[in-house]
């Protein structure tokens, strides 16, 4: 097991030099298709993806090191979840669906969940203190939903508690980990295909509502990508047809009323985005194989910075550097003004 592996930070200028925006390459070129990544405080970040790889940095990504779950080689782990610097939950699409945890920084981990149907794929997990879900995509018409409120450690199967019912060739996509988003009491769920809806899910209140969503649907390889919510009435959905990820005629849109109706934003993002994060509430940054936009006025104008492909997105927690890594087996940090 490779760790402690150094790269020298040298610093490549963006395509806009109007915004003054850099992006650092920490990693480069390993083995890997990274779709996990998450954050503690302002110095730790973990990603993990395709091959069994998981590893992170304490020191914003200067150095590194690989504790990939032995065993668990062959597994995509599509989706990370972070709680401190040593206690993580890494989820892994595919079947079987398996969800790790480990409590010593990956020197051991353990099988928290584990679901051995052939139809069964999970897309993300969210967490909000605690309480967590693990969603997966429709099995006889149904999505299914998995709910844990000790961070991880244990699950329940809640997909026939408050049913969320799939329309025909409509399902969530595992492409960032960000179709999903627990905020509060309410877990917000953006799909794709055929069809693209947004889930409002709160047990709390035995409510479940779904509402259309507008965005560039009606193929398999089309809909919601990720979602994100500033508060509970406002957010940004974005994704589009990652086919054909230059096309951005409707690959992102604005909600003020907890998905129930969505506007085009002033202009668009400049193509296919697989996620999608408010680093406050002015700015937001959206990122997929077609390049990086920034947003500084709330999602509604945006503006390319960089054509570095990328999958997924995540910020430090005080906001001030942004983290991005892809498919081919990079990592990036972007520090803002």
């Amino acid at each position: 097991m490779k760790k402690n592996i150094f790269i020298p930070l040298f610093l490549l200028l963006s395509s806009s030099l109007l915004t003054a925006q850099s992006f650092v390459p920490l990693i480069k070129g390993i083995s890997a298709s990274f779709r996990g990544l998450d954050t503690y405080s302002g110095n730790t970040v973990w990603v993990s993806g395709s091959k069994g790889t998981v590893g992170y940095s304490t020191d914003q990504g200067r150095r590194w090191q690989w504790v990939n779950p032995k065993g668990y080689e062959t597994y995509d782990f599509r989706d990370i979840a972070v709680f401190s610097a040593k206690e993580v939950v890494v989820m892994s699409s595919g079947s079987p669906a398996i969800i790790l945890r480990t409590t010593n920084g990956g020197k051991s981990w353990t099988e928290a969940f584990r679901d051995d149907r052939a139809d069964i794929f999970l897309d993300a997990i969210d967490f909000d203190g605690r309480v967590g879900y693990a969603l997966g995509d429709p099995i006889n018409g149904l999505f299914q939903l998995f709910w844990t409120t000790d961070k991880g450690r244990s699950w329940k199967d809640v997909s026939d508690e408050m049913v969320l019912f799939a329309d025909e060739e409509e399902v969530a996509f595992a492409a960032s980990g960000s179709s999903i988003q627990l905020y509060k009491n309410t877990l917000f769920i953006g799909t794709g295909g055929k069809y693209s809806s947004i889930f409002a899910y709160n047990p709390k209140l035995l409510r479940v509502d779904k509402y259309d969503c507008p965005i560039l649907s009606g193929e398999g390889s089309a809909g919601i990508f990720a979602i994100d919510f500033w508060d509970t009435k406002y957010g940004i959905a974005v994704g589009g047809n990652y086919m054909r990820d230059q096309e951005n005629s409707n690959n992102v849109l604005l909600t003020r009323d907890g998905g129930m109706t969505w506007n085009r934003p002033q202009s668009p993002v400049s193509g296919y985005k697989s996620d999608v994060q408010f680093i406050n509430e002015n700015i937001v940054l959206a990122t997929g194989t077609s390049g990086t936009d920034i947003s500084r006025n709330g999602g509604q104008n945006w503006k390319k910075i960089s054509d570095i492909s990328f999958n997924v997105l995540a910020k430090s927690k005080n906001g001030k550097t942004v983290y991005f890594a892809g498919s081919n087996g990079d990592i990036y940090k972007l520090t803002l003004d």
